[in-house]
């Protein structure tokens, strides 16, 4: 395994730390490889290595980076993705992950672009304190909706398909069967077209073998959302118990919350998470905000459900519409103001040791 050495202009006049002393560690995530760099505190340069992204390969790294001093502080790319392995190895090892987003472009045009080259960017976001973002455990209740979850969209996707597929090859049955079919509902259809003689057609056939597909589908999303309301129940049984939030609301913002809320500051920061807190875009005399059109979208379209929910059963909601509305408000701003009070609602059961300001209810 040899170690290469990154351009080292900055390292003139300084020294390579002892063994004692702390050295960052940042990775560039790939699928098969990942590419670490060593810096000192100072900001020199030390060297770069590729390793496998093995068991083995994870140990090897944290050995090499080690080799150099002591690693304290790891910045490292993608780890919800290629990184969340080696994210899980260093936080074994007692190594403070920090999450890294992509360098700076006018860096990276500055710079060029290899692996080698983000893997000290990211070591040096670190470093300069640019990157704080604490990443997600993925090792607990959350990381199990997540796949649950995962599993489920596939499957109501694949239903749907099945399902239009079936309406249109019954479109091109003969009279006879074809008006026997319509206007049933799809509930009739299914049941009747899995019962059909596939060998009186091709169409027949190809009917009952979707009306199967859809009730095989169908049977998955039960099992699924079975699995998630369980899931949920144990880790966070509180939100079930909140009007308008049913099991697959509460799974979307545990996963977008994590393993580990408590890397959330405060119910601001989740509110920022979901994309419902307001963006300020002031500039001279000019003092306004903008809608916040980042943030997880899952998460956003979860508290639209809720706050959907609670507008038509919530007696509290629904006078805060009529309060609102009188004041001149329209429809969609009030839908924004309270899917800012759901979240604040929300987080104090999804972190309960967090304490927040009380408000008024909405």
């Amino acid at each position: 395994m040899t170690v290469t050495s990154l351009p080292q202009s900055a390292l003139t006049a300084q020294h390579a730390p002892t063994p004692a002393e702390d050295v960052i560690l940042g990775v560039d995530t790939h699928k098969d490889i990942h590419v670490a760099a060593v810096i000192t505190t100072l900001g020199a340069s030390l060297a770069h290595q590729e390793f496998p992204t093995t068991a083995v390969g994870y140990r090897q790294l944290i050995s090499w980076a080690r080799s150099f001093g002591v690693v304290r502080r790891a910045g490292v790319e993608c780890t919800g993705s290629y990184g969340v392995a080696l994210t899980r190895a260093l936080r074994r090892e007692d190594i403070k992950v920090v999450e890294v987003n992509q360098p700076d472009r006018s860096t990276r045009r500055k710079r060029g672009k290899t692996d080698a080259i983000d893997a000290d960017a990211a070591a040096r976001a670190v470093l300069s304190g640019r990157a704080t973002t604490t990443p997600k455990t993925a090792d607990g209740p959350a990381a199990d909706m997540r796949v649950l979850r995962l599993a489920k969209e596939s499957a109501v996707k694949a239903r749907t398909q099945a399902m239009n597929q079936l309406k249109a090859v019954l479109l091109v049955l003969e009279p006879d069967l074809r008006e026997q079919l319509s206007g049933m509902t799809n509930a009739a259809l299914i049941a009747t077209c899995a019962a059909l003689d596939g060998d009186h057609s091709e169409a027949a056939f190809t009917m009952r073998l979707l009306a199967c597909r859809v009730q095989n589908l169908a049977q998955e999303v039960k099992e699924l959302t079975k699995r998630t309301t369980k899931a949920v129940r144990a880790s966070r049984p509180q939100l079930l118990e909140l009007v308008g939030v049913g099991p697959d609301s509460a799974a979307v913002l545990l996963i977008a919350a994590g393993d580990n809320p408590d890397r959330l500051a405060d119910e601001a920061s989740f509110a920022a998470l979901c994309g419902v807190s307001p963006v300020e875009q002031s500039s001279g005399k000019t003092k306004r905000r903008r809608l916040n059109r980042g943030g997880h979208r899952q998460a956003n379209a979860a508290l639209y459900r809720v706050v959907q929910s609670r507008i038509r059963w919530d007696e509290r909601t629904q006078a805060y519409l009529q309060r609102r509305t009188a004041e001149g408000m329209s429809r969609r701003e009030i839908i924004r103001c309270l899917k800012r009070y759901v979240a604040r609602e929300l987080y104090r059961h999804i972190r309960p040791s967090a304490t927040t300001t009380t408000v008024p209810a909405a």
